[in-house]
């Protein structure tokens, strides 16, 4: 189902790829992702700013690790769930993706400004990811 393949993605991207049976691209993707969130410092930011410490988190990430990821992670559940498919259309069902993953990267290049810098940048990437799955899940 492309539903759980995404949401396999959402959880840790690359599980998605590795339900459909894409093991090395799933292997690849598990690794890109380690390797970027050790980087950018992005899991010690996500736990500093839900426990309330939001200017803290701002200051532990690396920005020049993290810039990449948002685009990275959006693209990843894309894969996941469309090659859960066949015969899905790859132009219009990427547009919300494309939009989750721009929604991403300006958020997060402002992300000093926001309230809640991380989860913000959360929401702002996986409502449309949400909107595109349910707006093209018969294609």
């Amino acid at each position: 189902m492309r539903n759980v393949a995404a949401l396999f993605s959402l959880l840790m991207p690359g599980f998605g790829q590795i339900y459909n049976r894409q093991f090395i691209k799933g292997v690849i993707f598990v690794i890109l992702e380690h390797f970027d969130n050790m980087v950018g410092n992005i899991n010690n930011a996500i736990q500093l700013d839900f426990n309330g410490f939001h200017q803290q988190a701002l200051e532990v990430v690396n920005y020049q690790g993290m810039l990449f990821y948002p685009g990275f992670f959006v693209y990843v559940v894309w894969d996941a769930w469309y090659y859960a498919k066949e015969g899905a259309n790859k132009a219009t069902t990427s547009i919300p993706f494309v939009i989750a993953g721009f929604l991403g990267v300006i958020s997060s290049i402002f992300a000093a400004k926001l309230p809640f810098p991380t989860l913000s940048v959360a929401l702002l990437m996986i409502i449309p990811m949400f909107f595109g799955i349910v707006i093209f899940r018969k294609e």
